[in-house]
C-alpha cells in the first residue's frame, strides 16, 4: 500500500546481469537517487514492469556520479513526458 512518504520514481534502465536477471533501475526525477530491482528473465511476463513506481525513501540508493545523475534525470523527464507511471513498459 503507498505511503504519503514514497518517492515516485521512473523506469530509466533495463539491463541483464551474469545470474540472468533483469536488473530495473527507476530513478528520483533528479536524477540523484534510484530504486533497483531485480527479476528473473523467466518472470518478466509474469510480473508488469511499469514506467513509474511510487517507492519508500529507505529503498532507494544514491546516485553520486553527475554524469549518471544528469542522464538519469533526462531519462526520468521523458519517461514522465511520454508514459503515465502505470503504463507497461
Amino acid at each position: 500500500m503507498p505511503s504519503e512518504d514514497d518517492v515516485r520514481v521512473w523506469l530509466v534502465e533495463r539491463g541483464y546481469n551474469n545470474r540472468d536477471l533483469i536488473v530495473l533501475k527507476y530513478a528520483t526525477a533528479e536524477g540523484d537517487r534510484v530504486f533497483r530491482r531485480e527479476l528473473a528473465a523467466q518472470a518478466i511476463d509474469m510480473d508488469e514492469v511499469t514506467a513509474g513506481k511510487d517507492v519508500s525513501p529507505d529503498n532507494l540508493e544514491a546516485v553520486t556520479e553527475t554524469e549518471v545523475q544528469e542522464r538519469y534525470a533526462a531519462e526520468a523527464h521523458r519517461m514522465a513526458d511520454e508514459h503515465d507511471p502505470d503504463d507497461t513498459i
